[in-house]
């Protein structure tokens, strides 16, 4: 079954270096696909490009609960997500980010 993600460590890590996934090249991506008024990118990996972890606020995950905003952070990143060997993100909307930082 080939789903377009890298299969190992090794193949993931090859990709990655040729294809120049950087935190700021995600951030980039969510901004303009996602119309995100906060991205922040942690690279999780060391410098590798193999793992990040991202903050993510945008108008477009308004009344989707966690799994269609997943979906839709994945769908906006589908060809690095493939590249890349973690990813985890967390989505919230305008409002649940203020009330976050409120906290």
């Amino acid at each position: 079954m080939t789903t377009g993600a890298a299969e190992t460590d090794t193949q993931a890590s090859s990709v990655a270096d040729s294809s120049n996934i950087t935190p700021s090249s995600l951030e980039k991506t969510l901004t303009e696909k996602l119309n995100a008024s906060h991205v922040d990118i942690e690279d999780m990996s060391g410098g590798c490009g193999q793992a990040f972890q991202a903050m993510i606020v945008s108008p477009q995950f308004e009344k989707k609960n966690s799994l269609a905003r997943h979906r839709l952070v994945n769908s906006a990143l589908k060809e690095e997500i493939a590249a890349i060997h973690a990813w985890t993100p967390k989505c919230f909307t305008p409002e649940e980010w203020e009330k976050r930082q409120a906290q």
